[in-house]
Order: C-alpha cells, then structure tokens, then sequence
C-alpha cells in the first residue's frame, strides 16, 4: 500500500524525493502517514481537498480487500 500512494503522488509533488510513508497499524486500523515537503502540501491535498479525498478513495477501495481494518490517510509535511 506504501508503494501504491508513493507512486500516486510522486508526479504530482515538485520534491518527489522527499515524498516518505510510513505505517502506524495496530489490531483495529491502519494509518498511513503521508509525509511531503512543505511546499507540496497544497499540491496533494487540491482545491478543496478534491486530490486528497481522491488519494484516500483508491487507498481505502485497494485496502479494504487486502486489511480487515479501518484504514486511514493522513497527509503531513
């Protein structure tokens, strides 16, 4: 799931090295912490969290088949 939201938000970000996920999982939920540069923070979340809310969509229809879990996508710089 890493690799998925990496390469989602890889082309839209101008510091696509500096874009890092990292996992948070514990018996009931899984949290995916979106780290980008300050500067691309705008660019992933959109006018009115349209590309942010796009990004949680696929994440949560891809995670929902592969965890039992409730997965969330928190987007942080």
């Amino acid at each position: 799931m890493q690799k998925l939201i990496e390469t989602i938000v890889k082309p839209l970000v101008d510091f696509p090295e500096e874009v890092r996920v990292e996992t948070d999982e514990n018996s009931s939920r899984v949290v995916y912490k979106l780290f980008v540069h300050p500067d691309d923070r705008g660019k992933v979340i959109g006018k009115q969290g349209r590309v942010a809310k796009a990004i949680r969509t696929i994440v949560y229809s891809a995670a929902g088949s592969h965890h039992k879990k409730k997965t969330y996508v928190d987007i942080l710089d």
